[in-house]
């Protein structure tokens, strides 16, 4: 009976004899066979139409490869190749497949080299191996290869899978992402000090005030001494005339000149010192706005607090009232206008957390723990809700109205505080208010 014969009824056989029984097996067998082949038939199809389908997956996954791609056997002989290599070579897949993968190199030191890294090293796995490839127009071509060796079902060697990227490619990918990586130093280098500007144009009045108080007293001072020499002039002058000793007394008298010679020293101190208070503040202004250079150094964190508390008090509310528990010194190594900014910006949020408060305070205190001190900021404020808390060091996230805030204040000091070496972090207190703890390693004075 054949594969395609359909099967015999036997109930339309007749009447048989015993001795046909055996004939009965026989058909009944070849049914079950009939049966098992259209099983196996079914089963090869799909097994078929699998492969053929694996058999596409891979070529569309060779054929979409940028890489080169070549495999060949244990002596260098080329099996596949994909459409990367052959565009890059300019051959056809005929030209390439059978033939040596040595004869694709340039001269006969370069293939020396492929041989001795492929057949050595390759066969164990070798990666980033630079060697230069004929392309198009016999152009050598400087590619960096990777090789794996390739193994049947019951792991004997066959030979080895090779990948390769030109160089070209992968410099013009590495100068394109060394580009990028220098405009984002450039972006975040002005981003912060856009908002170190921002929070110096919020302090303008408590700076100017703070300017104001030395400048006022040495005016006045140097006013003073124009009188005063215009006196001394006067008196100079008669001294070189022809005048009694009795006139010149009554002329010293008159003008005060003891006076006068008293007050020069207090005068010229009280100058010297409004001219040494404006230098500081204009020194601090100075290294607070300028644009920093990575330049760690050691510096006292309590002048840093004290400085930045005196300056947001003075353009926040005369009833945000600021406590203050600090060591005499604490020596922080990193950048001092960075730090600087960074206390600004705690206290500022503080004082405007606090704005709807009846008596808003700010308790500022450090302690030392091992190497590293931990500064906390209390405030009495209303707190952060906590659908907030995760976010309030993300950038531009801000609960202030549209023109109080940019929403990098927060964000900034916490990258600020990472780079060195620290923690910023923030909650809220069981009594109420919000507390935000940085925490930054000691350094040597």
């Amino acid at each position: 009976m054949s594969a395609t014969q359909p099967p015999m009824d036997p109930a339309a056989l007749p009447a048989h004899t015993p001795g046909e029984e055996a004939w009965i097996e026989v058909i009944h067998k070849m049914d079950e066979v009939y049966s098992d082949l259209l099983k196996y038939e079914v089963a090869l199809e799909e097994k078929n139409a699998a492969l053929e389908e694996s058999q596409r997956f891979v070529l569309s996954v060779l054929s979409s490869m940028s890489d080169l791609l070549l495999v060949c056997d244990r002596e260098g002989r080329i099996e596949v190749v994909n459409q990367a290599l052959i565009n890059f070579t300019g051959k056809s897949e005929a030209q390439l497949v059978g033939t040596s993968l040595f004869a694709l190199f340039p001269d006969e030191a370069t293939r020396t080299a492929a041989r001795q890294s492929f057949a050595t090293r390759g066969l164990k796995g070798l990666a980033d191996c630079e060697l230069e490839l004929l392309g198009v127009d016999a152009t050598p071509v400087a590619v960096s290869f990777n090789c794996m060796p390739r193994h049947n079902h019951r792991g004997a060697l066959l030979g080895m899978v090779v990948t390769g990227r030109p160089l070209g490619e992968l410099r013009r990918a590495y100068q394109a992402l060394h580009e990028a990586h220098e405009d984002l130093k450039r972006t975040q280098q002005q981003l912060l000090h856009s908002e170190k500007m921002a929070s110096l144009g919020r302090l303008v009045a408590g700076v100017a005030h703070e300017l104001n108080n030395p400048i006022s007293f040495v005016l006045g001072n140097v006013h003073a001494l124009r009188r005063y020499a215009e006196r001394l002039g006067q008196y100079i002058q008669l001294l070189h005339g022809k005048h009694s000793p009795e006139e010149l007394t009554s002329l010293r008298e008159s003008l005060r000149i003891d006076r006068i010679v008293e007050d020069l020293p207090s005068l010229m101190d009280g100058t010297i010192e409004g001219a040494e208070r404006t230098r500081d503040i204009v020194d601090s202004l100075k290294r607070f706005s300028v644009v920093d250079r990575d330049q760690a150094r050691p510096f006292n964190l309590t002048e840093i607090i004290e400085r930045s508390v005196n300056w947001v008090r003075k353009a926040s509310p005369d009833r945000f009232h600021v406590d203050m528990a600090l060591p005499e010194g604490i020596t922080v190594l990193g950048s001092s206008g960075q730090i600087q900014q960074v206390v600004m910006n705690l206290v500022q949020n503080a004082s405007d957390a606090t704005a709807e408060v009846d008596e808003p305070r700010l308790a500022i205190s450090a302690r030392q723990s091992g190497d590293q001190v931990e500064v906390s900021f209390k405030d009495n404020g209303p707190g952060i809700p906590e659908s907030h808390l995760a976010h309030i060091f993300e950038p531009f996230f801000t609960t202030k109205p549209v023109g109080k805030g940019t929403g990098l204040g927060l964000a900034i000091s916490y990258g600020l505080v990472e780079k060195h070496g620290g923690r910023l972090t923030a909650e809220n207190l069981p009594e109420g208010g919000a507390v935000f703890t940085l925490t930054l390693p000691i350094g040597k004075p």
